[in-house]
């Protein structure tokens, strides 16, 4: 069933909800109504901007994620540095009680972000349903969600308790899960991506600029090493350390958090009480941190192993003229103007080039390479609107491909005619052969 789809979002906002509340346990009713508000108002708010504008509501959401991911940036940094000691504010019972507003503000902000992400499944989840049935039965299943949660925090321990750092680091791992069954929403690969394209872009000017390639010092075997520096494995090392240390940060403020003064008590049995009831709470305050790193373990492994179903055609071997000229037919077994992307092969002289014609959402053909001129040439598939690079996941919207820059596909020139689309062979071979030749030296640090 398509609603199924929603499983993991709903599971995901029902655990926020929970967290909200436990966050907040002297004002439930409060946190309830906001968190209710709040889902509402994404998912109606989502709805509304895809009618008008149904690629601005993924940067609408994605924007708010990305917000949320760097404030948790923020507060787990202060949060470290004030278990220190040195700001003055350390230790148990330094934070203040949340007031009314901020209780019911954090709550509405967190479940419109929620609602939103649900919301961006609906166009896969609902289209076949009626335009307004679709977002009230989401809605309908979020309240019902709501109410779950909370009968079932009422039943969890009184002694667990969270702290806002960990309270921010739960709700933050939590969206981060919903949004990673959502490939255009997806914060992860694109980050690995970004420390990749960092890493490469300063390799390469400082190599180029600084020491130049030809440097007396940088030896052949020198490159090897410098070669490692080019590689993927880079981006998604960086981007996991950049991914886990806010929760590490965390967990680390509260294992550092220094114990109550016991020296003015006499009695050694009562020291000895206060301290166990110090260390036992300060213990139960790590378990919702704890439990939201392995959140953020699992929004990794969803988004490195998406269980999105790709549209990649195998390519289809293609001959040229004796004048060298590619003709490809609209219309017979392949029908280019269906909207999917369509991958060929040319050979010619022991070289060979991949390619692909797409029908984009504006109604024209582009004929491009299987490859960009950044990353290794493994090739594109397409889904949800977009076509995506199978080596750094970047997501490129449909209406993009045939520009040239960045990851886009390398456009090829081509003439379209009445029989088909012509395209020049020896022109799409030494296109292939020079993108191949430029990311085959970005690769190798040469």
């Amino acid at each position: 069933m398509p609603a199924l789809k929603l499983f993991p979002q709903l599971i995901a906002w029902t655990a926020l909800a929970v967290v909200l509340l436990r966050g907040c346990p002297e004002r439930r009713r409060l946190t309830a109504g906001a968190c209710g508000a709040g889902f509402a108002a994404g998912v109606l708010g989502i709805v509304l901007l895809s009618q008008s504008f149904s690629a601005t509501s993924y940067v609408v959401v994605r924007s708010l994620l990305g917000g949320n991911f760097l404030v948790l940036w923020v507060v787990s940094a202060a949060a470290f540095y004030r278990s220190t000691g040195r700001s003055g504010l350390a230790g148990p019972g330094a934070q203040a009680q949340a007031r009314p507003l901020a209780t019911g503000s954090l709550s509405f902000f967190f479940a419109l972000t929620a609602g939103g992400v649900c919301a961006c499944r609906l166009p896969a989840a609902g289209g076949d349903l009626l335009p307004l049935l679709a977002p009230l039965a989401l809605m309908l299943a979020g309240l019902a969600c709501l109410a779950g949660a909370l009968a079932g925090e009422r039943r969890l321990p009184a002694p667990l308790t969270v702290g806002f750092p960990g309270l921010l680091a739960a709700l933050v791992a939590l969206l981060l899960f919903s949004s990673s069954f959502l490939i255009r929403l997806d914060l992860f690969s694109p980050l690995s991506m970004k420390v990749m394209k960092c890493t490469h872009d300063f390799v390469h000017q400082f190599m180029e600029s600084i020491l130049i390639p030809d440097h007396i010092f940088v030896r052949p075997a020198i490159w090897g090493y410098i070669g490692f520096l080019f590689g993927k494995e880079v981006g998604f090392w960086g981007g996991m350390v950049i991914w886990f240390t806010p929760v590490l940060l965390v967990l680390l403020a509260i294992r550092f958090e220094p114990l109550p003064k016991v020296s003015h008590i006499r009695q050694g049995a009562l020291r000895r009480k206060m301290l166990a009831g110090a260390m036992r709470e300060r213990n139960l305050r790590q378990v919702i941190p704890a439990l939201s790193l392995v959140v953020f373990a699992a929004a990794a492994y969803q988004s490195c192993y998406p269980t999105v179903e790709y549209w990649d055609p195998k390519p289809v071997l293609v001959t040229a003229t004796a004048a060298g000229d590619i003709l490809l037919a609209k219309k017979g077994e392949v029908d280019l103007g269906d909207g999917k992307l369509h991958k060929y092969l040319y050979r010619q002289g022991g070289r060979e080039a991949r390619f692909f014609v797409l029908m984009t959402p504006a109604g024209k053909l582009t004929v491009d390479l299987d490859a960009c001129a950044i990353c290794k040439p493994d090739g594109y598939g397409q889904t949800e609107g977009t076509v995506i690079c199978y080596y750094c996941k970047t997501l490129i919207p449909l209406d993009t491909v045939g520009k040239p820059g960045g990851c886009n596909p390398v456009p090829v020139p081509f003439v379209e005619k009445g029989d088909g689309v012509h395209i020049d062979g020896l022109t799409l071979i030494n296109a292939w052969s020079n993108t191949v030749q430029s990311t085959t030296k970005k690769e190798s640090g040469k």
